[in-house]
């Protein structure tokens, strides 16, 4: 346990550190006298950086171990929240937040590789990532509502000097974690992940840019046209690396695919429903900071709880039933959404929005933990940085499409979006039914976790 928490500390922190900040725009806005076009940066900066490095870091993982990336990540990650804190200008703050970005990006797929080799056990590891998907959600669910109390009582710099205290904490619990080193010492393919981080990080800019001025605006045009050039680019790069970023084995693994199309659709609903709704709880029922972290409690307690029941569930059912309930539940919250758009009322907003928390935690974790049975071991934190940066992918284009809702309908119109992908997700899973990952996990046998072995 002490392991786990170890390990999750940092996803915790991730996950913390983008919630929490949301109710505190309005207090920086002011106090940093910013302007609008600045103050989305001050959360998007943190999105892009965070998105475009993490298969950056789980290449880093793989190549000099998981525990020394994660360690050193945290020790950044609290350098970082010491410079916001201390940010004089919102500029300073923008570019302290991209440097949190950077690190955080460090710590998701690290954490996960160490588990991996930590239990190498598929039903006890099925339990622990569901231990670590609930810490997770226990740090967005506390965010808001600490955020708004902090925020209320001294401001908002308190907020990140939170951070460090956190983080001597989670190194104190992971002084117990694996030290092994990698078995192999792949080559670095430089050129790969730099346009990785182009691409990844300019469609990311793109999508963000795009919701505020438009997909015609230069800056828009401009990523677009980078992401474009930047993975034709690695595309033929990769063809000739002797160790590319996303290794074959990794590619062709039975059920990598459908578990990347199952967290971006997972992760688009859930997370842009949240933060169209946060807006229309702000902006059309007048809630202050403290009360709309309240009136998300129905939405993000359940996401303390399902994961324990996540893993437990996956241990004797499978991932695949569970990513297929999730998907389904979390279509059937979409649908309740476009009924409210209908007839207006926070308490129907808030229960389709606790359908789309559960969907998403059955969903998310479970894609998790099916990612990392099916990866190869050398590679595990490769796999979870391109899980990782899919799920990234899936959090921005929701929050993109609510962020241009008033041409998609409002929150009903984008929740249209959201259950038109759904759909095609659940599909695609479906017809991949027969790629192995649908078997209990409690069941796999020593014969799969030899073959596992010797395939990394």
């Amino acid at each position: 346990m002490v392991a786990t928490g170890g390990a999750g500390g940092g996803n915790f922190l991730v996950v913390l550190d983008v919630s929490v900040l949301n109710v505190a725009l309005v207090d920086i806005r002011d106090d940093l006298d910013a302007s609008a076009a600045v103050m989305p940066w001050v959360v998007d900066a943190y999105t892009v950086v965070f998105a475009g490095m993490l298969l950056v870091a789980g290449s880093l993982a793989d190549r000099f171990g998981p525990r020394r990336v994660y360690l050193a990540s945290l020790v950044l990650f609290a350098i970082f929240s010491v410079v916001c804190a201390a940010a004089g200008s919102a500029s300073i703050l923008v570019g302290g937040r991209a440097l949190q970005g950077a690190a955080a990006a460090g710590l998701v797929p690290a954490s996960l590789a160490l588990l991996a080799s930590h239990f190498p056990d598929p039903a006890r590891r099925a339990r622990v990532v569901g231990i670590w998907a609930a810490m997770s959600s226990v740090g967005f669910a506390m965010g808001p509502v600490a955020g708004g109390a902090i925020v209320g009582l001294s401001g908002w710099r308190p907020i990140f000097l939170l951070n460090p205290v956190i983080v001597v904490a989670v190194v104190l619990l992971g002084a117990g974690l694996n030290r092994a080193h990698p078995r192999t010492s792949r080559p670095f393919d430089l050129p790969g992940l730099i346009l990785s981080v182009c691409c990844l990080g300019s469609v990311t800019f793109a999508i963000i840019h795009s919701g505020t001025a438009g997909w015609t605006a230069e800056g828009s045009i401009l990523s677009i046209g980078i992401a474009a050039v930047s993975l034709v680019l690695l595309v033929v790069v990769e063809r000739r690396a002797e160790a590319p970023v996303l290794p074959a084995r990794l590619i062709t693994a039975p059920g990598v695919a459908a578990d990347m199309v199952a967290v971006i659709a997972a992760a688009f609903a859930f997370y842009g429903s949240l933060f169209g709704l946060t807006i229309w709880m702000v902006e059309q029922q007048q809630m202050s900071p403290l009360h709309t972290g309240l009136a998300f409690l129905p939405m993000t307690l359940p996401m303390c709880v399902l994961p324990f029941l996540t893993g437990r569930s996956i241990t004797r059912y499978g991932t695949r039933p569970i990513i297929l309930g999730g998907l389904a539940i979390s279509s059937v919250g979409a649908v309740g959404l476009m009924i409210a758009e209908l007839q207006p009322s926070s308490v129907i907003a808030v229960a389709c929005g606790a359908l789309l928390a559960v969907g998403g935690t059955l969903t998310i974790p479970a894609s998790t933990i099916d990612i990392s049975l099916v990866s190869p071991e050398a590679v595990a934190a490769t796999a979870q940085g391109a899980h990782g940066a899919a799920r990234q992918t899936g959090v921005v284009l929701g929050i993109a499409a609510m962020a241009t809702a008033g041409s998609l309908g409002g929150i009903g119109g984008s929740s249209a979006v959201a259950l038109g992908i759904g759909v095609v997700a659940v599909v695609f899973l479906w017809s991949r039914a027969a790629d192995g990952s649908a078997r209990p996990v409690g069941r796999v046998g020593p014969e799969q976790s030899k073959d596992r072995a010797a395939a990394g």
